[in-house]
């Protein structure tokens, strides 16, 4: 079977075979359609490795009430064809797994139906086309986000209803910006010193710890700055690596993180920190800090001090309940565990329990 990229064989999925078959058997169905649900498919980092689990020819099918999902479901599970471009359309898996593995033996399809409220909600715990509150974009990892406004809609005959909600996604408000980008530059100033008081005391493996930290918080941070969903750790280099000004970072971590002592990994950390600094100053969000490293309290290390970059950003807010929360700013911030950042529920009940009484 010839590799197709993922969202490709999807498209082409619904367009030459899902959506015909529903204009014969269902002609008054109105739905919305898409690829929405997760897999590097979405972000187009899918490869032929990619094929051997939740990948293959498959699409989501959004329909408006909870009437219209059991007839779609009976009209698909009689009548998808076998196979699509070579590939099995079917899918073998336990319980479990998210979708599985594509086997023409497998018992069940990758056409999924779900009410587009319920599953809204499912995913996000809210509906985004009804508003979306500092609480709602606090408790929502960017993996998910990068999730719903990345993929691809097919069809929308839900008067819009499914481009709405990503649209509503699309980006931070500017004071919910400011309040992130602040808790990043914080969780950096509360790290960025200790790389080099490790490796002052001979503790190089502690020093290259504290580094690689710092180098994914930078990483995601950078992101942020560019408007960019940070997607879980497989893929955090490979799409910040895609930012147009992302060479003198990288080249920065890269030599942070490379097999010499700490000179050359402070200077490899200083370069990266400052060019970070330099782009946040750019965004206009707050008044310009200088992006230059100093000495921290005098001791032989180098550090960016970068709660000023936190400090300005938070002054900058103008939403006076947002300025006064704790500046640890969304979910997957301050948390890292998949099974609470992968359900929307658990990931809302932690981040309601940082909001201010």
């Amino acid at each position: 079977m010839t590799f197709v990229p993922g969202l490709s064989l999807a498209r082409r999925f619904h367009d030459e075979v899902v959506a015909p078959l529903l204009a014969r058997r269902l002609p008054g169905l109105r739905y919305a359609a898409g690829l929405l649900d997760g897999g590097s498919e979405l972000l187009g980092l899918d490869t032929e490795r990619s094929t051997d689990h939740d990948w293959g020819p498959r699409a989501q099918l959004f329909v408006a009430g909870p009437d219209d999902v059991g007839p779609a479901r009976a009209v698909l599970d009689a009548e998808l064809p076998a196979e699509f471009l070579g590939w099995p359309t079917r899918f073998v898996g336990g319980p479990d797994v998210r979708l599985g593995v594509v086997d023409a033996d497998g018992d069940r399809h990758g056409v999924s139906v779900d009410e587009l409220t319920g599953w809204l909600r499912d995913k996000l715990g809210f509906d985004p086309r009804t508003g979306v509150g500092v609480d709602d974009w606090l408790a929502t990892p960017t993996q998910r986000l990068a999730e719903l406004t990345g993929g691809a809609v097919f069809h929308d005959g839900l008067d819009g209803a499914l481009t709405a909600a990503r649209a509503r996604l699309a980006w931070y408000p500017d004071d919910v910006w400011r309040h992130v980008l602040a808790a990043a530059w914080s969780r950096i100033g509360q790290a960025e010193h200790l790389a080099g008081r490790c490796a002052e005391v001979g503790d190089e493996l502690g020093s290259r710890v504290v580094t690689a930290g710092l180098a994914r918080d930078l990483m995601r941070l950078g992101l942020l700055v560019h408007r960019r969903w940070p997607p879980y750790a497989k893929w955090l280099g490979t799409v910040f690596a895609r930012l147009p000004a992302a060479a003198p970072v990288i080249d920065g971590l890269t030599r942070a993180l490379g097999p010499d002592g700490w000179s050359d990994r402070q200077a490899g950390l200083v370069g990266a920190l400052e060019t970070v600094a330099g782009w946040t100053n750019d965004l206009g969000l707050a008044a310009p800090v200088d992006p230059t490293a100093r000495q921290f309290h005098g001791r032989p290390f180098l550090v960016l001090d970068a709660g000023r970059f936190a400090a300005a950003l938070r002054a900058a807010i103008g939403d006076p309940a947002l300025r006064a929360r704790p500046s640890v700013g969304a979910v997957d911030q301050y948390l890292d565990n998949v099974d609470v950042l992968g359900h929307a529920q658990r990931a809302r009940r932690v981040a309601a329990a940082l909001r201010p009484d």
